[in-house]
């Protein structure tokens, strides 16, 4: 099939390659977001699908929006078969839907109706699933409602973070992705409206969101640092200042401490929690560098009275 591929992040990669290397389909074009800042000197760059596809020599629009006039006249001129989305980060509008004659085929990562949104692997770690999935359907109008193609299921390991989740999801997505299009294109498979029960919502999550609460049980602390890690990243007070946290360990046989309190010793660094503390892996000062935590307990020598807030 003629295919004009949707995406911007780095998550959307493995799906792109994965087309680009089909024998069965020929990948156009790309849609991405504009050119945007970033890394520390905030300079402009394309977005990660854009090199990719200007590597591979594929025509990349920038729509500002996608019901950007200009753009559906070159999407028209193009004439896709259908275009596949993975993390575009933008709403289609319906004048974009009804271009493609297969529609647009959206790779998302949660077993739909199970968190629609913009963050579903980081409220799947957050809310503790013990199993989530990638899932193909059809773009319709409702957010993340329309009719399912197919499913891969993944386990969610203890310790993963929603970076390292959504990496495995990424690669397994991407062949559901490829296998979606072409059994659209053989006319083998055919989308199954989702059911009415199970949706639940995934909005993206806030650096406010993001902030540590010490009085809640040590498990939940621990899912909120990881479903944080890497973004927005997870924080808390110490002496008026934020500082950002990596993974914390649950550290049950610990001798108990105050929701907040900090105890360095030689080999670990703990925090109390509102049942057991948790061990701390990697501290970044706000406006320094990421250290370790036992580096960060050297250098501030945290009191009985201090307390992470």
């Amino acid at each position: 099939m003629r295919l004009v591929f949707a995406g911007t992040p780095d998550t959307a990669l493995p799906s792109l390659r994965a087309l680009l290397d089909s024998p069965r389909h020929d990948v156009v074009a790309v849609v991405t977001r504009p050119d945007a800042p970033s890394g520390r000197g905030r300079k402009v760059h394309p977005s990660p699908v854009a090199e990719l596809a200007e590597e591979a020599g594929i025509e990349v629009l920038r729509p500002p929006k996608a019901g950007d006039p200009a753009f559906l006249e070159r999407l028209r001129r193009i004439g896709p078969d259908a275009c596949p989305v993975v993390a575009y980060g933008a709403l289609l509008p319906q004048a974009a839907l009804d271009v493609p004659r297969h529609g647009w085929i959206n790779l998302h990562f949660s077993i739909l109706p199970a968190w629609r949104g913009a963050a579903p692997v980081q409220h799947s770690v957050l809310h503790g699933d013990e199993i989530t999935g990638a899932s193909t359907f059809q773009i319709v109008k409702e957010l993340d409602a329309g009719p399912v193609y197919g499913v891969v299921t993944e386990k969610i390991r203890a310790t993963d973070t929603s970076g390292e989740l959504l990496a495995r999801l990424a690669e397994s997505g991407a062949e559901l992705l490829a296998a979606t299009l072409d059994g659209v294109e053989d006319g083998t498979l055919e989308a199954r409206p989702q059911p009415a029960e199970g949706v639940s919502l995934a909005p993206k999550i806030s650096v406010e969101d993001a902030r540590i609460d010490w009085t809640v049980p040590a498990m939940r602390v621990d899912r909120l640092v990881r479903a944080c890690t890497p973004a927005p990243g997870a924080w808390t007070g110490f002496r008026g200042q934020r500082i950002k946290l990596g993974p914390v360990r649950p550290a049950p046989d610990a001798p108990a401490l105050a929701p907040g309190q900090v105890a360095a010793a030689k080999n670990s660094v703990l925090v109390g929690t509102a049942t057991h503390p948790v061990e701390l892996s990697e501290v970044q000062p706000q406006g320094k560098r990421l250290m370790t935590a036992g580096e960060w307990a050297r250098g501030v020598r945290p009191t009985d009275e201090d307390r992470l807030v």
